[in-house]
């Protein structure tokens, strides 16, 4: 006799994450929404967006890098840490004996002019010079150095300033070694590419002497900051000359004081600040560091109708001892470069120094160190008394004063070292890319772009028509596999 089966339990429906990814919920719709329009914008937008780097730059980016434990670097990096710090520069190179000047030379300015660069006084060791020497670097070196015009009077430790194309040699030491006030120029004929002959400019000159004095163009003129006076004492004194609508220079008037006197400093713009480092004191040589805010003083009143610009103005000094140089330095080759404050060589107090330390102000004025590398200081002689200019991505130190006495010759360095080749990283990796160069290269970028979209787009489509016709891919694929429907 048969017996009737017991009825079995129902099967109980399985609810992913308690219901939130059911497969008819929302949240599940909106899972699948999300993934498709990621997988849209990589096929359709970061792909393309990569073929196209990839086509002009020399390395590129897939994914996230994040920390990168491994990298590789070129060999023109020499004996760099992989990756370079930011703001290093590749180790200092001689330049050959046939680009020294025609004499040694220390305390001399320099200055860049087009594809012309000065080297203008300084002393021979012995006594201040009137010599400028002219060099061309329109191939990113420069050329042997030949005769330019002779100075009216012998000058050292003067500084020099170039606005459009003519030179301003501001103050420095004549030949009896005292503080003089002149301010001469130099200008380059841009129809005959020479230039003329130094002069003197009528009712421009320095308020009171000084010598090794701070200067840095800016947008609407020049500021002077600091130097010796006529007492052989450094000085406070910050002087603003403005140019007017003829883009002459007006009278140099008084602004905000350094709440440290010095001279012998370096001095640059970097953004909104002028930063003053480096340069000798009442106590001997410093390794302060003086901020400056330059902008337009705020006011209540409003500006007059068709009123010409307010000037810039030097609004106020601040030094903050974390901010400091790690050693003294005077009459070091200081400039700044890419947003990066350095200094090279220079003396604390004991004779020529080697260092090269270097800092990357924030956008907000601040400096979190200063950083030094063994691979990027000068030679063991040091220098004292050079000067450096920058000129595309290498800068020049040029003369000096080494243990060895005055020097004519000069080094140079790369400002800009090459990121690693690869890098593996734990959630992306770096790798070398074509790097065509040019117009062709852009024109080769974008065809790539298109085409990689053009593709990506084709496969879009196809996946689309899959998913709405499951039944015709599943017997499609049944029949490769052999199976009979």
């Amino acid at each position: 006799m048969s017996q009737a089966l017991q009825a079995g339990s129902p099967v109980k429906r399985r609810r992913a994450l308690m219901g939130l990814l059911d497969a008819d919920g929302w949240s599940w719709a909106s899972v699948k929404a999300l993934v498709w329009f990621l997988i849209f914008i990589v096929l359709l937008a970061y792909i393309p967006d990569r073929a196209y780097y990839f086509t002009v730059n020399r390395t590129i980016d897939l994914g996230l890098l994040a920390w990168s434990p491994v990298n590789f670097c070129p060999p023109e990096n020499q004996t760099l840490p992989c990756p370079a710090p930011a703001g290093a520069v590749i180790p200092w190179e001689p330049s050959p004996a046939e680009l020294a000047l025609p004499g040694p030379r220390t305390a001399g300015a320099v200055a860049q002019v087009g594809t012309t660069l000065l080297y203008i006084g300084g002393s021979d060791g012995s006594a201040a010079t009137s010599t400028t020497f002219e060099a061309n670097v329109a191939t990113g070196n420069f050329s042997a150095w030949t005769k330019g015009p002779d100075l009216p009077e012998a000058r050292s430790d003067a500084a020099a300033v170039v606005i459009g194309t003519t030179v301003y040699l501001i103050g420095g030491a004549g030949p009896d070694g005292a503080a003089v006030d002149t301010i001469w120029t130099l200008t380059y004929d841009q129809d005959t590419r020479t230039f003329g002959a130094w002069t003197a400019v009528d009712g421009l000159a320095l308020p009171a002497p000084r010598s090794g004095p701070s200067a840095v163009a800016v947008s609407d003129g020049l500021l002077v900051a600091g130097g010796l006076g006529p007492d052989g004492k450094a000085q406070a004194t910050v002087w603003k000359a403005t140019l007017n609508t003829k883009g002459a220079l007006g009278a140099l008037g008084e602004q905000s004081a350094l709440l440290d006197p010095v001279a012998h400093a370096s001095m640059a713009q970097v953004g909104d600040f002028v930063w003053l480092w480096g340069g000798t004191n009442a106590g001997g040589p410093s390794g302060g560091v003086q901020r400056g805010d330059i902008g337009i003083p705020k006011t209540d009143m409003e500006p007059a109708l068709n009123a010409p610009p307010v000037p810039l103005q030097l609004l106020r000094w601040a030094i903050s001892d974390g901010a400091n140089l790690p050693e003294a330095r005077t009459s070091a080759a200081g400039f700044a470069a890419n947003g990066t404050l350095y200094v090279v060589g220079g003396d604390d107090g004991t004779g020529p120094q080697q260092e090269l330390f270097w800092t990357v102000p924030s956008a907000t004025g601040s400096l979190a160190d200063w950083k030094q590398l063994d691979q990027t200081d000068l030679p063991a002689a040091g220098s004292k008394g050079a000067s450096a200019i920058v000129t595309g991505s290498s800068v020049f130190v040029i003369g000096g004063t080494s243990v060895d006495g005055v020097q004519p010759g000069s080094v140079r360095a790369n400002l800009a070292p090459q990121e690693p080749f690869f890098q593996a990283g734990l959630v992306g990796v770096v790798v070398p890319a074509l790097r065509i160069d040019g117009e062709v290269g852009q024109q080769l970028g974008y065809l790539s772009a298109a085409g990689v979209g053009t593709m990506n787009a084709v496969i879009l489509i196809l996946v689309g028509w899959a998913y709405a016709h499951p039944a015709t891919v599943r017997g499609w694929i049944d029949r490769r596999r052999g199976k009979r429907p």
